[in-house]
């Protein structure tokens, strides 16, 4: 009680709401820029259950955004260094680490047990693949992304649009858009890992999806944030297999 009084003091947030959290399960993919602080984020806040699923080894480069590392931690993998971090941060949580690449072998059980999924990799590979599987199991789906001075939020959940409905895989084939050839300011994927925890706790706790089928864009250099509404692709390919699969 004493750890998370601050929240529970809050109007619109009660022990119901914290309630919630401690049973919440949460897959974060990616323990990068976005992931480690979405990750510790919610461990302070009080998700239940925090699975970690990355394949990278820490690299001097990360250490000027990736804020649950130090100089220490290089050579050693991100997954294993953020779960003790976490458990280090609250020590009533469960959290588990995969030090795999999540690719069409794992995918369907990693997300299958999950209350949300959040994504914050560094790939359209790994970003399409947890889209296809959260829209076929019906698991909700933030999704942040963070490049140079910008970033980019949005939800996916129930029958609402996906991922590919608003970037069709064949307009988005391109890997060159990647913090590791493209440059990012240390703090954009921190603005957007808060963005998307922030998102999180609201959907945990309280129910709410103020960013189902929209696209939140945050521009670095202006300060401006802007919300576009998105429509569902009737022509999808992802939604039309999984609307097929799962007949409602």
């Amino acid at each position: 009680m004493h750890f998370y009084s601050r929240q529970i003091l809050l109007d619109g947030w009660d022990i119901e709401a914290q309630e919630k959290l401690k049973l919440a399960n949460v897959l974060i993919v990616g323990c990068g820029g976005i992931g480690c602080t979405t990750a510790e984020l919610l461990a302070r806040a009080g998700v239940g259950k925090i699975t970690l699923i990355d394949a990278d080894t820490i690299e001097v480069s990360n250490l000027q955004r990736q804020i649950a590392y130090t100089a220490q931690d290089i050579g050693f993998y991100k997954a294993d260094i953020l779960a003790k971090r976490l458990y280090q941060v609250n020590p009533h949580i469960r959290i588990e680490s995969y030090i795999t690449k999540l690719d069409a072998s794992n995918a369907q059980q990693l997300i299958i047990n999950q209350d949300l999924v959040l994504d914050g990799c560094d790939n359209f590979t790994t970003r399409y693949l947890v889209n296809q599987i959260c829209t076929q199991l019906n698991i909700p789906l933030i999704s942040a992304s963070a490049i140079g001075f910008q970033g980019q939020l949005f939800m996916v959940e129930g029958e609402s649009a996906c991922y590919e409905c608003l970037f069709p895989k064949q307009q988005h084939a391109s890997e060159s858009l990647r913090c590791a050839d493209s440059g990012v300011l240390a703090t954009t994927p921190n603005v957007m890992a808060s963005l998307q925890a922030h998102h999180a706790l609201l959907f945990l706790g309280l129910a709410k999806t103020p960013l189902k089928q929209k696209l939140l864009l945050w521009d670095g250099l202006t300060m401006q944030q802007r919300i576009l509404a998105f429509e569902k692709d009737r022509d999808c390919v992802n939604c039309q297999a999984s609307h097929s699969a799962h007949p409602h």
